[in-house]
């Protein structure tokens, strides 16, 4: 097993001098080193064979022990030094402090064909950062960190990805809902893949230091590393570089909601400088459409961080972002010109990308009302988001109304609801969507491809997840790579799956792990 290790995080930035492995508050360092835990009987479940090609690896150097014991940290690369990143946050919109890598450790980073990889292994044990934790994590929350950050990368949207997952041998302690029912799991290993695992956090820590010197040269270095096209650094740079995150930043958000996919603690730790989705923890896909959801138990009474809500947290923690790069600029004027530009250019990215999902190419003045009207409609009775806007490519603009409520109606958890009132607004937005395809150009073939081109068939559903878990709770992998492999082509119509193009069902509706989930892993 070979690799082209650069290693340039470690290198180009301070290091934390204390090299105990104890719980401490870090200043004037941007890692600290740490090594992963050997002590475990490590055994390979999946490998992404895509990343073992982009970092230059093939097939056979995965079924090599060389390959198992460098993704679960059982032995140390020569020449890489793992590491954890000093980090803090605002969680849930309060200022938490040091956070950190408490259970993430860097490896290395590679460079192949041209581009960086940074890989981290998750849940391979305990770190300055991990407070009163242990630093290891379950087989249940690795899974769905590995199936769904490759999920979401074939769905077209930004994020980490997850080289392997592994068991570790190891039993870990966890209380799955925070309820005093704590129970010994089995610990797994994510090794997961990015360009950069830099958080908003990273920035953050240093400013509420007023640790301006580290925190100018950890800005630098992102911008020459990750933001070359910005070179050489000044203010302006520094304001340029604010702004391409907060474009970045929209994108990613714009199409989780696209995919109908909430991130469950968007907390500033939780937020990545390069505009990717990073640590899925609590997540959650719609399954009816539902602006106030949110699958995280610990959000369940304010529901912050709810799907309808993800661009305006988007916004919020951008905002403590530029605080924190304020120490650099000193003029908050055109840090706050950037902030009122993401707020219109999101309202203006969502009505595109609504008006994308509904097969509308060509702008009209009423597209704002016809898509507030279907929203507005779709919270009337609980309609499965993934089948109605696939389902609805089907619609023809020479249909009847009532049709088309026979073409959505997979769609609906209970057809019996959709009477009298609900059935009316129905009725009547589909004849308002009817008037507004005719203004369209292109054929009905042509525009129900594009739609299914960006309405997926096959999301990763919390109960399609849990059942992969529950069959590798007891060594049963099959539904694992089953999953995996259908993810991989999102968009795709493929007899062999079809059994997943239905509702979540009614056994799923209130079980752990189906329906919402803690942050416990």
């Amino acid at each position: 097993m070979k690799l082209n290790i650069v290693d340039k995080f470690r290198k180009q930035l301070p290091a934390d001098p204390v090299l105990e492995n104890i719980r401490r508050q870090v200043s004037g360092a941007c890692f600290s080193y740490v090594t992963p835990n050997a002590e475990i009987s490590p055994k390979l479940l999946h490998v992404s064979p895509e990343l073992l090609s982009n970092l230059g690896l093939t097939q056979e150097d995965a079924k090599t022990e060389a390959f198992l014991n460098f993704v679960t940290g059982k032995h140390v690369l020569k020449d890489t030094k793992p590491y954890a990143m000093c980090y803090g946050g605002h969680q849930f919109g309060n200022w938490a402090g040091q956070l950190g890598d408490g259970r993430a450790i860097n490896l290395c980073e590679v460079e192949h064909d041209a581009k960086n990889w940074a890989l981290q292994l998750k849940g391979a044990g305990e770190t300055p950062y991990s407070r009163s934790a242990d630093g290891l994590a379950v087989l249940r929350s690795s899974i769905r960190e590995y199936l769904c950050s490759e999920a979401m990368y074939h769905l077209g949207v930004p994020t980490t990805r997850a080289l392997s997952i592994a068991l570790s041998g190891n039993e870990v302690l966890r209380d799955v809902m925070y309820n005093g029912n704590a129970a010994y799991e089995k610990g797994a290993i994510v090794c997961r893949a990015a360009a950069s695992f830099l958080r908003f956090g990273n920035y953050q820590i240093l400013a509420a230091q007023g640790d301006v010197t580290t925190l100018k040269t950890l800005v630098d270095y992102t911008i020459t590393n990750h933001f070359s096209h910005l070179a050489p650094t000044s203010k302006q740079t520094y304001l340029t570089f604010f702004e391409a995150v907060a474009k970045r930043t929209l994108k990613m958000i714009i199409h989780w909601q696209r995919v109908g996919f909430v991130h469950g603690v968007m907390n500033t730790d939780n937020m990545s400088i390069l505009g990717l989705t990073i640590d899925y923890g609590p997540y959650g896909w719609l399954e009816g459409y539902d602006n106030g959801w949110t699958p995280n138990t610990t959000d369940n009474a304010h529901k912050r961080y709810r799907y309808g809500n993800q661009g305006n947290i988007g916004l919020w923690n951008l905002l403590q972002l530029a605080n924190a790069l304020y120490l650099l600029i000193e003029e908050p004027e055109p840090l706050e010109a950037i902030l009122m530009a993401y707020k219109t250019n999101y309202d203006t990215a969502h009505l595109e990308m609504m008006c994308s999902k509904l097969g509308l190419a060509n702008r009209q003045n009423e597209d704002e009302d016809l898509v507030k009207n279907l929203e507005e409609v779709l919270h009337l009775t609980e309609t499965d988001m993934t089948l109605f806007f696939r389902n609805l490519s089907h619609f023809k603009k020479e249909m009847l109304e009532v049709e088309g409520l026979k073409i959505i109606k997979e769609a609906f958890y209970n057809e019996k609801d959709v009477v009298d009132t609900i059935k009316t607004r129905w009725l009547e937005w589909f004849k308002a969507y009817k008037i507004r395809l005719a203004k369209e150009t292109q054929t009905h073939d042509v525009r129900a491809r594009e739609m299914n081109l960006v309405n997926p068939k096959y999301v990763l559903r919390n109960y399609m997840a849990q059942l992969a878990i529950e069959d590798a709770e007891h060594n049963n992998y099959k539904l694992l790579d089953e999953l995996y492999t259908m993810l991989k082509t999102p968009y795709s119509d493929n007899p062999k799956y079809e059994k997943w193009y239905a509702k979540r069902p009614e056994w799923a509706r209130h079980k752990v792990g189906c329906s919402m989930l803690s942050c416990s892993s």
